[in-house]
């Protein structure tokens, strides 16, 4: 979940408040310009990675509140330490540094949006750096930090909410359009990463090829296999839960495939993604269900007589939660948190696939072979089946093992080293255990059916 976007200092995440473009939107050709800007030559591509994790208390296992010395305390220390900070309604809320930001996820999950890097090897150093800073932030609170895809203990009952203003807005509206949508505010961490394109052309093969592959990612990266302290049945909950979120903002949706796909078209469908907010003077107005097109005529209920913006339609983007999503780059958003040697298997998986043009046009070839339906599908059997989902005369797991060579051959074409980084996903493919199958398997023996031992194995 994102909020409306600082365009102007880098950043690749939009969670925190920021400044708007005030230009009124008076022809589609803007919206087309829009997305436009973000193509960029070769040399100017970079990797803006994203992750978060679970707060703790080390006391008891229980999820931190904002006050009392938890989550605010967290990013007041952070501030302490040289993050700017932002705010919403007088509550720190985030902080920026360097081109990254902090912020916060609807239950305290805590979140490090990445500064656009020029290699993976910057994007290690990021994260030792962040990792470490919130240990030291943590150790002094009593919380520990734990990334996995969906928290294994508590109840939603029991997750606490953060004071963002959008997050009011989504928790009336959520609950109206599907039964798991509460739970993918509240109690899902994941990791992405948001990569660049040079063209339209190139956009739309980077997008269709990400988009088809993204099942076969959230089945190398599942790490849910736990709901409130038992085995919930699912590799990858958290994966499960966007399947029962809101049908009009997630998925794969099929326009993506079709002739003639390009900014226009993505932009008609994003028009019909009914809105959340309108964010005005520091507030977020509650619109959730609205009409971006009825905004755009100067004829959305409340605001009668005014018109779009370019800022607004900025935070419309942010409102679509599809598999992979388009801003003014490509964000893949189909894994689940996980160990810091997943963290960075996430972006050397996608930079290799997708920075290579002999390893896009391999990935294309992949995809190309199927049909649009056919990774709808395999989206819907992947959560509860993870690798072992049945693929034509395999498993997803042979294609997880042809997408993770593609992506070895682009990283060495690169030249720069990067893909020891891959390490983790080829012993996956191989044969060796996704991360949640080595949690079941530690719950049935070693931990003795003790869920909480989870957070201190898999404690940062």
């Amino acid at each position: 979940v994102s909020a409306p976007a600082n365009l102007k200092n880098g950043s690749r995440r939009m969670s925190n408040p920021g400044e708007a473009d005030l230009t009124p939107i008076t022809s589609m050709a803007q919206l087309v310009e829009y997305f436009m800007a973000g193509c960029k030559p070769r040399d100017a591509w970079r990797i803006g990675t994203e992750h978060e994790k679970f707060g703790f208390r080390r006391s008891d296992y229980s999820a931190p509140t904002y006050e009392n010395n938890g989550i605010r305390a967290v990013l007041e220390r952070h501030i302490a330490r040289g993050w700017s900070p932002i705010a919403d309604g007088g509550n720190p809320i985030g902080g920026s540094r360097d081109g990254a930001n902090l912020s916060l996820e609807p239950g305290g999950q805590f979140e490090l949006s990445g500064a656009p890097l020029s290699d993976l090897h910057q994007a290690q150093t990021e994260l030792d750096a962040h990792l470490a800073e919130a240990r030291s932030v943590g150790d002094e609170l009593g919380i520990g930090w734990a990334p996995l895809g969906f928290h294994p203990l508590a109840t939603r009952e029991e997750m606490p909410w953060m004071p963002k203003g959008r997050y009011a807005i989504m928790k009336r509206y959520m609950p109206l359009k599907g039964s798991l949508g509460l739970d993918m505010m509240l109690r899902t961490c994941t990791v992405q990463v948001n990569l660049d394109f040079a063209s339209e052309a190139d956009m739309v093969e980077k997008f269709r090829a990400s988009m088809a592959l993204q099942p076969v990612a959230t089945a190398l990266f599942a790490n849910s296999p736990f709901t409130e302290g038992k085995p919930n049945g699912f590799q990858s909950a958290r994966a499960n839960v966007w399947t029962d979120t809101d049908p009009d903002r997630t998925g794969i949706p099929g326009v993506i495939f079709e002739d003639g796909f390009g900014f226009e078209r993505y932009i008609d469908w994003l028009l019909d993604v009914p809105m959340y907010f309108v964010f005005r003077d520091g507030v977020f107005h509650d619109v959730a269900g609205a009409s971006f097109r009825d905004f755009m005529a100067g004829k959305l209920r409340g605001f009668e007589g005014q018109i779009a913006t370019i800022g607004d339609f900025a935070d419309h983007v942010t409102t679509a939660f599809t598999e992979v999503r388009l801003k003014r780059y490509l964000e893949m958003r189909g894994a689940d948190a996980g160990s810091p040697e997943m963290l960075m298997a996430l972006p050397a998986l996608w930079t290799g696939l997708l920075y290579d043009d002999a390893a896009l046009k391999a990935a294309v070839a992949l995809v190309t072979k199927n049909a649009c339906g056919d990774f709808q599908s395999l989206r819907a059997d992947v959560p509860r089946l993870g690798l072992e989902t049945p693929w034509f005369n395999g498993t997803v797991r042979d294609l997880a093992r042809d997408m993770v060579h593609i992506a070895r051959d682009g990283l060495k074409a690169r030249g720069l080293g990067e893909e020891k980084y891959l390490a983790p996903l080829e012993a996956i493919t191989a044969g060796g255990p996704t991360q949640a199958s080595y949690w079941l398997d530690r719950y049935h023996t070693v931990w003795n059916g003790n869920v909480r031992q989870i957070f201190d194995e898999a404690a940062i």
